[in-house]
């Protein structure tokens, strides 16, 4: 008797596989009883599809800060990252410029800052990260707002 049940199972799986397909859905989850203490809960997804939007919603705003000045804004938009005393972000999260709301900032442009020292907090998943200084240097531009998004890899500030 155990087997026959299998065999529908992998039957019902494979057909809601199928319409997950025709119908180009992203997750199907459906139960199934048998019986009072007898159920098969089943869900199925397709993660190509997931990624799409989050793939689409990063460009959305790159196009929006070259408006202003095209031929100027994509270098402005690149140098950031790419220049040598760059701290970027090692996690997404929201920026936090001081420790707390009404302190303080840890460092405003202009300050010379010592290696380890706590250049701003990124707050993920309820936790507080202090971002420190990979190395001695003067704050030369703070390139995000307090309480702003990031994501991995984005530039925070530049020392020099």
């Amino acid at each position: 008797m155990t087997k026959k049940p299998h065999d529908t199972d992998v039957a019902f799986i494979q057909a809601l596989a199928e319409m997950l397909r025709e119908h180009e859905l992203t997750e199907l989850e459906v139960k199934r009883e048998y019986g009072e203490d007898d159920a098969l809960t089943v869900r199925v997804s397709r993660q190509g599809t997931i990624a799409a939007p989050v793939a689409m919603a990063a460009p959305a705003p790159a196009p929006a800060a070259p408006a202003p000045a095209a031929p100027a804004a994509p270098e402005a938009a690149e140098d950031p990252a790419l220049a040598p005393g760059a701290v970027t972000s090692p996690m997404v999260g929201t920026v936090y410029l001081q420790p707390e709301p009404g302190a303080s900032s840890f460092v405003k442009v202009g300050d010379k800052v010592s290696e380890g020292q706590t250049l701003l907090i990124v707050e993920a998943m309820k936790t507080m990260n202090q971002i420190p200084a990979p190395r001695a240097g003067t704050v030369k531009r703070i390139l995000v707002e307090d309480g702003a998004p990031v994501e991995f890899g984005a530039p925070l500030m530049i020392l020099e």
